[in-house]
């Protein structure tokens, strides 16, 4: 029987939270912030827009994108084909704004998955993510 996992992983940037949550809402550098992800092509605008992306020793990600919030900054996409081992993928992604201004990302991962997977998928989607936030951290404060 499978299980419901959820998982948040949470990175305070040295960027101010509102070009943070630009770079979010723009869904498609995917590629350049994870360092697993060869391509990231988008298709469409907003709610319904599709993400599609190909992975280092080859492999295929599609996202959903669900809802995209300007007023609070959070984004939700649902991941229909996914290399991980899972019956069902979300993510949501928050950006918070810090006292001193600068952005707090908090990305929150459902998965369900077969019990005996479930600690390794969860382990492989936090090193991801974490790698991914600090790609985005450095891209941004390049720009």
């Amino acid at each position: 029987m499978p299980v419901m996992t959820k998982q948040a992983i949470t990175k305070k940037f040295n960027v101010p939270a509102e070009a943070v949550w630009a770079a979010i809402r723009n869904i498609g550098r995917l590629d350049v912030w994870f360092p697993f992800i060869d391509t990231c092509r988008v298709e469409g605008e907003g709610a319904g827009a599709l993400r599609y992306m190909t992975i280092a020793g080859g492999g295929e990600i599609k996202d959903t994108i669900e809802e995209i919030n300007d007023e609070r900054m959070t984004l939700t996409y649902l991941r229909p084909v996914s290399p991980f081992p899972v019956s069902y993928y979300k993510g949501t992604v928050e950006v918070f704004k810090s006292y001193d201004g600068l952005g707090v990302v908090v990305w929150t991962i459902e998965f369900e998955s077969q019990p005996d997977e479930a600690a390794s998928v969860a382990e492989l989607v936090y090193g991801a993510i974490s790698d991914g936030l600090d790609g985005m951290e450095k891209d941004l404060q390049s720009a």
